[in-house]
């Protein structure tokens, strides 16, 4: 689940961009499609900790934190395995607000003796591991942004080990393993398996304006807005050359990027001036990357 390990370095010219995208850029709601709906939003809510939040207008199962979805569940009963080595979700990441509440999913992961991986990545600290149907999921914790070090516009991230001993030390005595997610808790960023990572560049800087923030892993590419550490990440570790999985498969559906309505205008606008086809969806519209993997893009 964790990426190889990698000293930081300067980040190469990443070529022509789109006009960046604004720092008020935040990840929505992940929509995963499932094969068993109750057994996909058990997980997430005694597992993960979600708040289950009903059933959205098309069916699919909200789960989220604070009252926002994070995770949609849509639910496919004969949906088909994806395929090793095909693009896609990586993984999704939720971040909680600090690192006690980590301390408490790792207990809850304990308790129900989940299989786990765990890094340290400079940046932040982070849990690994998979729902029900093997979609990658990350719950992590940011370090301050004035703990994080740049170089000549890249972050220095790594993959280094994560003391669980010390961490499940930091859970609160008090919090029940039962306890919910903090409401502060966000989808703080995606990792999809791309099949090209010059294609990549192309597309998430050249045509919808991420910056990237650093390359300092072979295989990967790492984007965001506002000078977040990464709110895309993008590697070709299992995917290298791959396509996207049979229509129908278990997996990710879309993933939302929540943007100003006025901002939402101007990059459909670029996106169509680029050649890039897109739909419309309400309060703003969806595209999809060169493999096939839809981004929507919402006002809020």
């Amino acid at each position: 689940m964790t990426a190889p390990t990698a000293a930081p370095t300067a980040a190469p010219t990443a070529g022509t961009a789109a006009p960046a995208l604004p720092a008020v850029l935040r990840m929505g709601a992940v929509r995963l499609r499932v094969r068993d709906g109750a057994r996909s939003a058990a997980f997430y809510r005694d597992v993960v900790g979600l708040t289950p939040l009903g059933t959205a207008a098309d069916g699919a199962i909200r789960l989220g934190a604070g009252g926002r979805a994070l995770v949609e569940l849509e639910v496919a009963p004969g949906a088909t395995p994806r395929p090793r080595g095909t693009t896609g979700l990586f993984h999704l990441a939720i971040l909680v607000p600090d690192r006690p509440a980590l301390a408490v999913v790792l207990r809850r992961l304990a308790a129900y003796r989940v299989p786990i991986g765990a890094s340290d990545h400079l940046v932040s600290e982070a849990l690994y591991f998979d729902d029900p149907d093997g979609n990658g999921i990350e719950v992590y914790r940011d370090r301050p942004r004035g703990e994080w070090r740049w170089r000549e516009g890249s972050v220095a991230m790594a993959t280094e080990p994560l003391d669980l001993h010390r961490l499940l030390a930091e859970a609160p005595a008090l919090v029940p393993v039962e306890q919910p997610m903090p409401a502060a808790t966000v989808m703080g960023h995606v990792h999809l398996q791309v099949g090209e990572i010059d294609a990549a560049r192309r597309f998430y800087v050249g045509r919808l304006g991420f910056a990237v923030t650093t390359e300092s892993y072979p295989g990967a590419l790492f984007v965001s807005a506002g000078g977040y550490h990464h709110h895309l990440g993008l590697n070709v570790w299992q995917s290298r050359r791959g396509g996207p999985a049979p229509e129908g498969s278990v997996g990710l559906v879309r993933y939302e990027v929540i943007l100003p309505e006025a901002e939402i205008a101007a990059l459909r606008a670029r996106l169509a001036a680029a050649g890039e086809a897109s739909e419309d969806l309400p309060g703003g519209f969806t595209v999809a990357d060169p493999w096939s993997t839809r981004a929507a893009f919402l006002a809020g």
